[in-house]
């Protein structure tokens, strides 16, 4: 194939947040890529064969656009956008970052950083109750904390409540010395930590004080009408299907409903069936409900965590053609 050179124009000022630190970003163009990127001045050109070289040129386009913009560039960005013109997806990056849901305490803008997320913001302005399932890292329940918090800012809703089973992850809490609250604490823990982001603990202390915002585990609920709140359930996956049901049915009037799982991670004890398994067939097609799956390409953390997810669902995937070979058997035609 014959190789070409394409000339991208960047200016100086945005110059050193399209390369990264030692140059890290266009390190990464050019692996993944297979091209040679050269910097002269403000113009960068970029060697490969045509189909490469026009990827490449996409991806930087899009960068400079970004740091033009004041957005911060991250490795994820950079890995994301690849991922986007490898599947030569119509969607930018751009595109996405343009949704501003809101800012955190310290002036840090929260946004979608993917398809996946945009689309699930979307879903959680569109209907009443969404369920956001996806792997560690994908932003569910960061997400749609922003999304409550905004509510409650603007008076779409009086009220934010949070809740979550309090299912033991392989540690045992019944033991160690406190009252009911401080041993419930350490479950919640992950919900306090986004609230205090973006709200600041001032804020949400004062607004706890009045009733306005609660942290609860989910039993809290049963019997309660939840009218004109935001609601948040976390960690769904480890709710029983009669825990699920009674915390559909405590909805009440101009409430909107987010449910968050990961399908993968589940500490329910051995046997027993997932309240959010059972959600997801019972409620398919009914109106106003929506569902978002998130994958991997979808994890906003640290890169090595995609990996660890990658890594997990490859050995997972393994593991099940072993255990049910008929299952993924494809018979010849």
């Amino acid at each position: 194939m014959a190789i070409v050179e394409k000339m991208v124009n960047i200016p100086s000022e945005n110059l050193q947040d399209v390369f990264g630190a030692f140059d890290n970003y266009i390190k990464i163009i050019e692996k993944n890529l297979g091209v040679t990127v050269i910097e002269r001045g403000n113009e960068v050109k970029i060697i490969g064969d045509e189909y490469s070289a026009d990827k490449a040129k996409r991806v930087i386009n899009e960068l400079v656009s970004l740091s033009a913009k004041g957005s911060p560039i991250t490795e994820q960005n950079v890995n994301y956008c690849l991922s986007l013109v490898y599947e030569d997806n119509e969607h930018v990056i751009n595109e996405i970052d343009k949704d501003l849901i809101c800012f955190t305490i310290q002036g840090k803008p929260i946004k979608p950083k993917t398809l996946g997320q945009k689309n699930y913001v979307d879903l959680i302005r569109e209907k009443m109750i969404v369920f956001g399932m996806g792997p560690a890292g994908t932003g569910k329940t960061y997400l749609a904390m922003a999304c409550a918090i905004t509510a409650f800012k603007n008076n779409d809703v009086n009220r934010i409540i949070l809740t979550r089973p309090a299912i033991e992850a392989g540690e045992k809490l019944g033991f160690l010395p406190g009252d009911l609250q401080s041993k419930i604490d350490p479950y919640l823990r992950p919900l306090y930590d986004a609230l205090y982001q973006i709200m600041g603990p001032d804020s949400y202390q004062k607004n706890s004080e009045k009733g306005l915002i609660e942290v609860a585990p989910l039993a809290y609920m049963r019997g309660r009408t939840l009218d004109n709140a935001f609601i948040i359930l976390d960690e769904a996956q480890n709710t029983t299907p009669a825990q699920m049901k009674m915390f559909l049915t405590r909805i009440g009037f101009g409430s909107k409903v987010i449910i968050t799982g990961d399908l993968t991670q589940k500490d329910l004890p051995a046997g027993q069936t997932s309240g959010l398994d059972v959600a997801l067939k019972v409620l398919e097609g009914i109106d106003d409900i929506g569902f978002s799956y998130m994958t991997s390409k979808d994890v906003v953390r640290h890169p090595l965590v995609q990996k660890i997810v990658n890594a997990y669902e490859k050995y997972e995937n393994a593991q099940n053609k072993r255990k049910y070979p008929d299952k993924f058997h494809k018979p010849s035609t």
